[in-house]
């Protein structure tokens, strides 16, 4: 039962930054605007959310900052993309590259130092068992994350914002016709997708691996951009398909330290990336990919009278 119980919180925690990742990239590309700079935005909030932390002893400082410090470097974007009209995808890979050099500077004085963790908000009677532990044992952000995908099932689907959103990302000229904001409702979906990268990114510097290093998210904010396409743009789908990457890379870990020796290191540790490969792969070949993507999704938009 212990084990069971450390698989099944392992599982989660793996999953976590991914959903919330994931449910960010949704609502930014919900709006009509493709953000390939989840992974760089994920680095800047790790590194921010670890620092302040580390500074102050406030772990929750430390991820509300990790938030702000990935929204504003999303408001860059979407400066570059929304105003100035600039590609997407190749200010996307931009922000990535800013955001790995970005983290790599900031963090160099904070190497080899320890943080105060995010744990368990729950008093210790309520982990003293294997089943209580694993519902009342997760750190806060696995209940957010679910809390949050609850949230933009409800935001899209019976909020009138939501549903403005919606339109904006199925046909930008038409919902300018009729006066809504466009460009405004894209701006603040970025920023909430960038919000979201970032305390997706704290919760690596601040629960999973509470000391700093170099890449700290290991590629992470590419499979949640591809979650997105796995998930076919639905939250539901989102929190499952999280669960299941999840579950991959724990299966990387739990083979690692159980000494199987039948494949290399590597091959193990490529497991989560080769398996989103090869669920896209599936997904295009059985052309369900772009079924409910958004009509206007990467296009650039441009105000007329």
């Amino acid at each position: 039962m212990d084990l069971l119980v450390a698989i099944l919180m392992t599982i989660a925690g793996a999953a976590t930054p991914l959903l919330i990742a994931g449910l960010g990239e949704l609502v930014v590309e919900k709006s009509g605007v493709l953000n390939l700079g989840v992974e760089g935005m994920m680095l800047i909030g790790a590194v921010t959310g670890f620092a302040v932390a580390t500074t102050t002893g406030f772990p929750v400082l430390g991820a509300f900052a990790a938030m702000v410090a990935a929204a504003l470097a999303s408001a860059i974007f979407a400066v570059l993309v929304l105003t100035l009209m600039a590609n997407q995808v190749a200010t996307g890979l931009a922000l990535t590259i800013f955001g790995t050099g970005v983290s790599a500077l900031i963090g160099a004085p904070f190497v080899g130092i320890t943080t105060p963790t995010l744990g368990t908000i729950f008093p210790d009677w309520l982990t003293s068992t294997p089943l209580l532990r694993l519902v009342f044992g997760h750190s806060p952000l696995v209940y957010l994350g679910l809390l949050l995908t609850l949230g933009v099932w409800w935001f899209l689907n019976r909020s009138r914002a939501g549903l403005i959103l919606r339109a904006v990302g199925e046909s930008d000229t038409a919902a300018h016709a009729i006066g809504y904001p466009v460009l405004k409702v894209r701006y603040l979906a970025i920023l909430f997708g960038g919000a979201m990268a970032g305390l997706a990114g704290s919760y690596y510097s601040l629960v999973l691996t509470p000391m700093w290093a170099e890449r700290l998210t290991a590629g992470r904010g590419w499979i949640a951009i591809a979650l997105v396409v796995f998930a076919s743009w639905r939250p539901g789908r989102m929190l499952a398909g999280a669960y299941l990457f999840g579950l991959v890379i724990t299966m990387e870990l739990q083979a690692k330290a159980a000494g199987f020796n039948m494949f290399a290191p590597e091959f193990l540790a490529a497991l989560p990336y080769i398996a989103t490969i090869a669920v896209l792969a599936i997904i295009s070949a059985a052309k369900r990919g772009s079924a409910n993507a958004p009509a206007c999704l990467g296009k650039s938009f441009r105000a007329t009278a």
